[in-house]
């Protein structure tokens, strides 16, 4: 099999550099070739775009923007009432997808709403996900953009997160029909030849901690950014 190919997902990475610009050099100088922002929306567009030219990176993943974080929002496709807010994210994040040359947009759910029962509002909160999704699809396609869904691990990562299994989101995907919607997966699949995304929060410096990856590169005499 084919080397596997790694993007440094910045939101995460290198958290020891305080802009996105300064952690997308920072992973073309440690040999990544790829890169993913989960929330690129704090600095311009144009300055990541020099930033990750620069670097040598391919932007390859963006998601759309969480919502309110002091009100505990993480994503809004699901959420019920929120139906305007999710579109006009989007359009924020269509711009900056164009911008930086990325052709995917993860499209967050959204947590489950606080002191809600999840079995009592899980139809509610599907037939606003399908009217979003739907939605998007119609707008990533005019773009020739691709929308992708995450489940997150309820009991690992975000107990709230509506989306919280493989099966669910296939079911959602199913039912909204579109082929420019498509399913996320943190699993390495047979014969995958797409980006594994590096999303992980370092326990010290990010350069020290890839190692691993420098070892694996090495072994499998994998091409690097400036390399």
């Amino acid at each position: 099999m084919a080397p596997l190919r790694f993007s440094a997902n910045v939101s995460w990475l290198f958290p020891e550099l305080a802009s996105l610009s300064a952690r997308l050099r920072a992973a073309g100088s440690s040999g990544f070739q790829a890169a993913e922002i989960g929330w690129p929306y704090a600095e311009p567009p144009e300055a990541l775009a020099r930033a990750a030219r620069e670097a040598g990176l391919q932007l390859v993943l963006i998601n759309t923007p969480p919502g309110d974080r002091e009100k505990g929002e993480m994503g809004l496709g699901a959420v019920p009432g929120r139906q305007a807010a999710f579109r006009e994210g989007l359009e924020q994040a269509v711009l900056y997808a164009k911008a930086l040359g990325c052709p995917r947009i993860h499209l967050m759910a959204g947590r489950v709403p606080q002191g809600a029962d999840r079995a009592a509002v899980r139809g509610e909160m599907e037939t606003v996900f399908l009217e979003n999704l739907r939605h998007a699809a119609g707008v990533l396609a005019q773009e020739n953009l691709v929308g992708l869904l995450e489940p997150i691990n309820t009991r690992v990562t975000d107990p709230r997160y509506f989306l919280d299994t493989p099966q669910q989101a296939a079911a959602i995907l199913q039912k909204a029909g579109s082929p420019n919607l498509q399913l996320q997966m943190l699993l390495e699949e047979e014969g995958y030849k797409g980006f594994v995304g590096c999303e992980y929060q370092p326990q010290g410096d990010t350069v020290e901690g890839l190692s691993w990856l420098r070892s694996y590169w090495d072994k499998r005499g994998h091409p690097r950014a400036g390399h």
